[in-house]
């Protein structure tokens, strides 16, 4: 796969950017930008605080201090426009598993603001570019896993919003279903759709266009993965990862 080039135009841009717990210090003043239409790889071990990190940048957990913008909102201002300019998936897929797949597309569309013709004309193209007009009246819970995770996607970016963030979308998947994935991933990308993705597979890692690696609340590293893995002296994203995340002192966070 290729990685995509970029516009300058900001997304999300965060200055020392913190989140503390009484004296537990979760997130550590983290500054970073990611640009429009961007794959940012925002990876890190089990506790390193990337989700709480990603619910501060969702609108869903204010900041303890710092600063930070996403669509050009402001974190403790304006978190219901940050919520109705964003996306968001993560590895559970956030689908109705009782409700068919017309019903939910409706659902998340109706949530979204979308009027009725445009849930109607959405809703048709999105069954048809999935290629599942057989199953649009089955219920999601009887959809193969690769199925549920690419129509939650698909779901997740059906009113085009400026960033969509995936935690972990692709666990679980097997390595083929992970690749089409990645393919909905371009062509958002492609449309100016910023995609902001966490996941502990390595491989991904090299399909983004930047990448930061926390560790202990802090952002050890943030570059290209090829410039990362020359910085490291690595042959893979593992090995860099690998060399950071031995460092780590903290499991919980």
């Amino acid at each position: 796969m290729k990685i995509q080039t970029v516009d300058r135009e900001l997304s999300i841009k965060t200055e020392k950017l913190s989140k503390r717990f009484g004296q537990f210090t979760a997130v550590n003043e983290i500054t970073f930008d990611v640009h429009k239409g961007e794959i940012f790889g925002f990876l890190g071990a089990n506790g390193a605080g990337k989700t709480t990190a990603m619910r501060m940048l969702c609108g869903l957990s204010t900041p303890t201090s710092g600063k930070a913008q996403i669509a050009g909102f402001d974190v403790y201002k304006h978190t219901e426009d940050i919520k109705r300019n964003i996306g968001y998936m993560s590895q559970k897929f956030s689908l109705y598993e009782d409700l068919t797949v017309l019903e939910n597309i409706r659902f998340f569309g109706g949530i979204y603001g979308l009027s009725n013709q445009q849930l109607k004309t959405k809703s048709e193209q999105l069954i048809t570019q999935l290629g599942i007009q057989q199953e649009a009246k089955k219920l999601v819970s009887s959809l193969p896993l690769g199925w549920k995770q690419k129509l939650s996607f698909s779901v997740a970016v059906l009113h085009e919003p400026e960033i969509v963030f995936l935690d972990e979308p692709t666990g679980g998947v097997d390595p083929v279903t992970r690749r089409q994935f990645w393919n909905l991933i371009y062509e958002a990308s492609d449309r100016g759709i910023t995609i902001f993705v966490t996941t502990h597979y390595m491989d991904e890692a090299e399909y983004c266009n930047r990448i930061s690696i926390m560790v202990d609340g802090k952002i050890e590293a943030l570059d290209t993965p090829a410039n990362l893995k020359q910085r490291f002296n690595a042959s893979s994203m593992d090995d860099v990862f690998y060399q950071l995340a031995r460092g780590a002192q903290r499991t919980e966070g």
